[in-house]
């Protein structure tokens, strides 16, 4: 009978204290953890990688150094481009290899300078990065974050056939 009847029995103080003390380290847990996410989409470091001031300026620098360029679409908002610019473009050998031969350019897709050179490419979501040669005809195209790998596998890849 004594069983029955601490079934039915009100909580102790003891296992009230348990079940708050629970739930508030539950919700710390949780604040912290939402806390280091919301830091690791934002956060982007400071990269040595030597852009170009928009795409106009970069071409006219590709055609006078003879250099394909790299064009990265991307936008304030976009969580993808911020992971990509913080394990990809702040990358040493990434910085070297696009430095060395390439001219990069970063086009935010919300700058209203930026229009024709969205229009021309046709982009309609970020990240999309594109390896153009020096004239802006498309070699490469990747939509969608890449890793580092990656990346450096689409600026080693082989240039599209132009045989008919």
């Amino acid at each position: 009978m004594s069983n029955a009847s601490s079934l039915t029995a009100a909580p102790t103080n003891a296992s009230r204290k348990r079940f708050f003390h629970f739930w508030r380290c539950f919700w710390l847990a949780f604040l912290v953890i939402s806390l280091g996410y919301a830091w690791y989409c934002f956060y982007v470091p400071a990269n040595s990688v030597a852009w170009a001031d928009d795409f106009d300026t970069a071409q006219q620098q590709a055609v006078a150094e003879g250099k394909p360029m790299v064009l990265f679409f991307t936008s304030q908002w976009c969580v993808p481009c911020r992971i990509m610019k913080r394990n990809v473009w702040a990358d040493d050998q990434v910085s070297a290899v696009v430095n060395e031969s390439l001219v990069p350019v970063a086009i935010d897709i919300y700058d209203p300078r930026s229009a024709a050179t969205i229009e021309r490419y046709r982009v309609a979501a970020t990240p999309v990065t594109v390896v153009t040669d020096s004239q802006g005809n498309p070699l490469q195209w990747k939509q969608g974050g890449l890793s580092k790998a990656d990346f450096l596998d689409l600026l080693v890849a082989p240039e599209p056939s132009t045989d008919s």
